[in-house]
């Protein structure tokens, strides 16, 4: 069986502290896990879900801050995925079905917080899905009193792994959620839930693009992008300006790419060759350029790009085909 990899330890025999770590568990015992009552505290939300048909089954305390929390029953018909959450895929739900079908048994709680109108789950998607598929009319919920831990879904999530479109999209949702509900809190404060800021920018233009190529702009973005030392209220104007400058640089980039293709190159390698060959930072040793000025070269750069480039490319091509011809005779 495959083992971990052993961590660095201190002179106590502790492992190492992660870099970026600094939460210091609590001293509590599992017995002083269970809390035999509802705290006072959570007594109004206890009744919330009481009042929507749900059931507490159990209070308890977590075991990293010690935070109160309720293990419930909830009505499936009264949860919903958060409206930032990204889209439900087909075909996971297709393999939980299966999965549930054949084991018979629900074994992984959703988590969950309490709305005007019922309840919404930010990690739990699929599996609300995938319940309501089969017919079931509960579903079992770690319910959260803070509603500020809906936003940290990349952190929470343990379904099906994000793509970076995923990623993006649902960064972007958040973004107009709380900018809708907080306002004046600035962007940099996010740093938790949005993950990483040029995840912001490309959920922006993926909005207006939904089969945009992010995946090829992304290395660039992350060493130029920044959070924005600005309201959320503000930063929703200047992200979309961003995601903007992404789409032209795309629409350069695949212009050049088809100029490629009239000279008969038909690699599905041809943006990642043209946006390395725009990219000046792979030349640069010091700091990076800001934002715009890297964008605007590249786009600059793509849009000069003349068909001799096919030429050289297959010149390239040509010459690595004789290399692993000389290979093969060695």
């Amino acid at each position: 069986m495959p083992t971990a990899r052993k961590r660095p330890a201190t002179k106590s025999g502790k492992p190492r502290a992660r870099k970026g770590v600094k939460l210091k568990p609590t001293d509590l015992l599992p017995a002083q896990l269970r809390l035999d009552e509802v705290p006072p505290q959570l007594k109004e939300l206890a009744e919330a879900i009481a009042a929507d048909g749900g059931a507490v089954l159990a209070a308890y305390r977590e075991p990293l801050g010690g935070n109160a929390l309720l293990f419930a029953a909830l009505p499936v018909d009264k949860v919903e995925p958060t409206v930032f959450q990204r889209d439900v895929s087909d075909a996971h739900v297709l393999k939980l079905t299966r999965a549930m079908d054949k084991t018979r048994r629900y074994l992984d709680p959703i988590i969950a917080v309490r709305e005007q109108d019922g309840f919404r789950t930010p990690n739990g998607g699929h599996r609300l899905t995938a319940l309501k598929e089969l017919g079931a009319k509960s579903i079992l919920a770690l319910v959260v009193p803070e509603r500020e831990v809906a936003y940290q879904i990349l952190a929470l999530n343990i379904e099906k792994a994000h793509n970076l479109r995923e990623k993006a999209l649902e960064v972007v949702r958040m973004y107009r959620d709380l900018a809708r509900l907080d306002p004046r809190r600035k962007e940099s404060e996010f740093a938790l839930e949005f993950e990483e800021p040029s995840l912001a920018t490309l959920g922006f233009a993926y909005e207006k693009k939904g089969r945009l190529s992010g995946g090829a702009y992304a290395p660039a973005l992350k060493k130029v992008d920044a959070y924005l030392d600005l309201p959320l209220a503000e930063g929703v104007a200047e992200r979309e300006r961003r995601g903007q400058k992404v789409l032209d640089l795309d629409e350069a980039v695949s212009a050049a790419v088809e100029k490629l293709k009239e000279r008969g190159l038909t690699s599905p390698y041809l943006k990642a060759f043209v946006v390395a060959r725009v990219n000046p930072l792979r030349f640069i040793k010091g700091p990076p350029p800001p934002f715009d000025e890297l964008l605007e070269t590249m786009t600059t750069r793509a849009r000069g790009i003349r068909a001799r480039a096919g030429a050289r490319a297959r010149r390239l091509k040509r010459a690595r085909g004789r290399s692993r011809a000389r290979a093969r005779l060695i």
